[in-house]
């Protein structure tokens, strides 16, 4: 019986229990994961929705485990040190916020250390927590499982930068393909003799190789990793980027060569002010952007995205059934929020039905970006009136949201904004507005009136809003009202309509049913 019950454990990877034992489930109970890498030793505690994760706890220490190891082949004894403590401490935190079981994983500088195992073991001693040594391979592998996490459907080829590795993976069509490792780590590189000449020529002749073995990756390259993270806010502060969110944000060939030249010709502590970056990263972010550099001039992306989803992400991305998989991981999150947090929960749909007619011409990725809208329109009702549309903007612009374009961000933001405000004039708004086409704004505005009048004809769950038809032709925005409805057709709601009918511009109608 017990050999059942390991080989059951095995099926479901480091966890070893199911997390989603119902593929029909919409919420994700509280999970804790340890990822102990070269730099850093991370506790994410998840939580949210099944399909959209979110991070209910995040918390890191740069232990420095890799540093030095290149020289010595052991692990730093000062980052042992600080990574036994750390991880006592997230035991503790864990069992507090009832986490259940930990799951731990390590990467490039517990697998190669000689003494990692004896890591492993005082580990498993001192907190009772098993630690899962992962290979190059494998570790490629879910970092890839992670951007699809975010990204359903992506393709390209998704690069995981740690301190002691990197890793290639190719992603196509939701499913990853071939996997690779290499030793070009910041922490490998810094001790090779011969400095930036003899670096460069090491990094050359790796991803040469790596090419050969991959074949040719000219689509998107997603970059995975705090290194790459650290690069991408240098680029941010250089270029003067109005929205300061990680995730999703892109670079072209020519901007991470423009960077890498930017930070080799800058001094490491102005950097770690402008960007606020770590002293214990910076050090390592010269490096990186060799590498960085080298595997843009190898590759040739078409363009390059920053991904903040990774091994710990994919972890869970690989238990996830397929039909969980098969949800837009956005539409998820707007879910659990408004069942979570809306004064009506399900009044989002009907909302979005109700509109839907006004924007019958509309692509699916902007249908689907209302569709989030009108989810969303009513979580922050705690919000004080006078900032309640800051905080929606706020809210769809920088959470934890998968599935985003900036762009598209921008545009949920503008749209929520509207849901609670005609004006949007406001100095903190324009920069990250600009990110967004005029044409673009003026449809969010538009969205965002349409809920900010539907809003107002809040009836049960069985009984009929009513209806909107907008005549492009006649330029006639028409409304249908049942003998339920009517009464809330007050004076604001009134006004609220006639400021969606100026937004086309159309006439508006009014029609009473009897």
């Amino acid at each position: 019986m017990d050999g059942e019950n390991h080989a059951h454990e095995a099926d479901y990877g480091p966890f070893r229990r199911p997390l989603f034992a119902d593929p029909q489930a919409r919420a994700l109970s509280r999970v804790g994961v340890v990822d102990v890498g070269s730099n850093s030793v991370r506790l994410v505690i998840f939580d949210g929705a099944a399909r959209s994760p979110a991070y209910f706890f995040n918390e890191k220490v740069m232990c420095g485990l890799g540093e030095g190891i290149a020289q010595t082949g052991r692990l730093n004894p000062s980052g042992r040190s600080r990574a036994l403590s750390a991880i006592r401490r997230f035991v503790r935190v864990a069992d507090g916020m009832g986490a259940g079981e930990l799951t731990a994983v390590a990467t490039a500088a517990v697998r190669e250390a000689e003494d990692g195992p004896e890591f492993r073991d005082l580990v498993e001693a001192e907190t009772s927590l098993k630690l899962f040594v992962i290979d190059g391979e494998e570790e490629a592998r879910l970092s890839a499982q992670g951007v699809l996490l975010g990204w359903p459907g992506s393709y390209g080829l998704v690069c995981d930068i740690g301190g002691a590795s990197m890793e290639l993976a190719e992603i196509s069509g939701g499913e990853v393909g071939k996997c690779v490792s290499s030793a070009l780590g910041p922490q490998q590189l810094k001790g090779i003799k011969g400095g930036k000449k003899a670096r460069k020529a090491i990094i050359r002749n790796t991803l040469s190789d790596l090419h050969a073995r991959l074949g040719p990756q000219h689509n998107r390259l997603f970059l995975v990793g705090g290194s790459w993270r650290a690069i991408a806010r240098i680029d941010m502060a250089r270029q003067g980027y109005a929205l300061p969110v990680l995730h999703e944000y892109r670079m072209s060939r020519k901007a991470v060569t423009a960077t890498a030249k930017f930070i080799s010709g800058t001094d490491p502590e102005e950097l770690r002010n402008l960007c606020g970056v770590s002293t214990s990263r910076m050090k390592l972010v010269p490096i990186a952007s060799e590498v960085l550099k080298e595997v843009v001039r190898e590759f040739r992306p078409h363009d390059i995205a920053i991904s903040s989803y990774g091994i710990r992400e994919g972890m869970l991305y690989e238990q996830m059934p397929q039909p969980l998989r098969d949800r837009d991981p956005l539409i998820e999150a707007c879910h659990f929020s408004e069942a979570k947090d809306a004064r009506l929960p399900g009044f989002g749909r009907r909302l979005y039905e109700f509109i839907l007619p006004l924007f019958k011409s509309a692509p699916p990725a902007r249908l689907r970006l209302i569709k989030a809208a009108c989810l969303l329109h009513d979580v922050n009702w705690r919000a004080h009136p006078d900032y309640r549309a800051e905080t929606c903007f706020d809210l769809a612009t920088q959470a934890n949201l998968g599935g985003l374009r900036h762009s598209e961000r921008v545009f949920l933001g503008l749209a929520l904004l509207h849901r609670y405000s005609n004006s949007r004039e406001s100095a903190r708004f324009s920069g990250i507005i600009e990110l967004l086409p005029e044409k673009d704004r003026r449809i969010a505005e538009t969205v965002g009136k349409a809920m900010r009048f539907g809003a107002m004809l809040w009836l049960g769950q069985d009984t009929q809003i009513g209806a909107l038809r907008l005549y492009p032709k006649r330029r006639e925005l028409e409304l249908t009202l049942s003998p339920d409805t009517a009464p809330l057709f007050g004076e604001v709601a009134e006004a609220r309509f006639n400021s969606l009918a100026a937004a086309f511009p159309a006439t508006p109608k009014v029609i009473l049913k009897t």
